[in-house]
């Protein structure tokens, strides 16, 4: 079966996965849909971590060895505004900082959020669709002891110390899907939906949050599938291990599945857990064991190609 693909992604892990559909695909076959949830205002500059995992990832110029940001990255404006007193607790880059001038000038002279990181797309020599999730601001908030808290400042700020008791999507209801984002759901030629390896607390809820987007998919005649973020019951980065353990769920790759509930009619799940998949599969889902581990754009496209088998897509 051909046809487009949309993939849902949140930052390093989804980021990854959309840059391996990407080498797979051409490009007309793609839209990428990110979580806009994790954005916020720093510096007076619009800065959006999720979109620029996956631009920096699909254009080559991810930084592989730190999980984040830009290769060959230099840190003299962060030492100059440490040397001036200014908040230094979220780094950015000198390479990273020119895409967050240049959103934010463009933001500031009317563009949207989708018209700007198509421009940052093509500026990238990235031929596929990235699209935010929604133009409209939706901001992920945790709950901790300390009050409802911006997830940046508590993701980064306070290294995610403090114990999460709940998440909220502010601007939800109400935001709707971006232009790009609601156009590929509405493809006659949609073949499938990749939700990538991404939080699905903290990358895939908010997407799902979004005005339309969890009714659409629950409607959907189109396979969806996911795939798992954890390997060996552990995520390999960020706060999901952690967000697991609070909420007393020890199952795992279970977990994950049900917390998608109906919305997934099959997972991907790494090859070592293996023993999963009876269990999955009573639970009604369709299970496909791969290497899901992406260290290097070889790993990222044979995890692609698997995906993209699973459901029957031809690449």
């Amino acid at each position: 079966m051909s046809g487009h693909v949309l993939a849902l992604s949140g930052g390093v892990g989804g980021a990854k996965l959309a840059a391996g559909l990407a080498d797979v695909l051409e490009p007309g076959r793609l839209t990428v849909a990110v979580n806009t949830g994790d954005d916020f205002e720093h510096l007076g500059l619009t800065i959006c971590p999720d979109i620029d995992s996956v631009l920096y990832t699909m254009a080559g110029l991810n930084d592989r060895q730190r999980g984040w940001g830009m290769t060959n990255e230099s840190w003299h404006m962060m030492e100059q505004l440490r040397a001036l007193g200014e908040e230094d607790w979220f780094n950015l880059g000198d390479r990273d900082l020119a895409t967050h001038i240049a959103r934010t000038w463009r933001l500031r002279a009317g563009g949207t959020l989708s018209e700007v990181t198509a421009h940052l797309a093509r500026s990238l020599g990235i031929a596929q669709q990235i699209v935010p999730m929604s133009d409209d601001p939706v901001r992920t908030q945790v709950l901790t002891d300390n009050g409802w808290t911006d997830f940046q400042r508590w993701f980064v700020g306070e290294q995610c110390g403090p114990t999460v008791s709940d998440i909220r999507f502010s601007g939800t209801p109400g935001a709707a899907m971006s232009s790009g984002f609601s156009q590929a759901l509405a493809r006659e030629d949609l073949a499938a939906i990749v939700l990538c390896p991404s939080n699905p607390f903290l990358s895939v809820d908010p997407v799902l949050a979004v005005d339309g987007v969890r009714d659409t998919l629950m409607q959907r005649t189109v396979p969806c599938i996911a795939v798992s973020p954890l390997i060996g019951g552990r995520a390999l980065k960020g706060p999901l291990s952690k967000l697991l353990s609070e909420r007393d769920l020890q199952r795992g790759n279970l977990d994950i599945a049900a917390h998608y509930g109906a919305l997934v009619d099959h997972i991907v799940i790494d090859r070592g857990d293996g023993d999963d998949a009876p269990a999955l599969r009573e639970a009604g889902h369709a299970v496909t064991l791969a290497e899901t581990l992406m260290r290097s754009a070889a790993d990222q496209e044979r995890l692609a190609r698997d995906v993209l088998a699973a459901v029957g897509v031809e690449f």
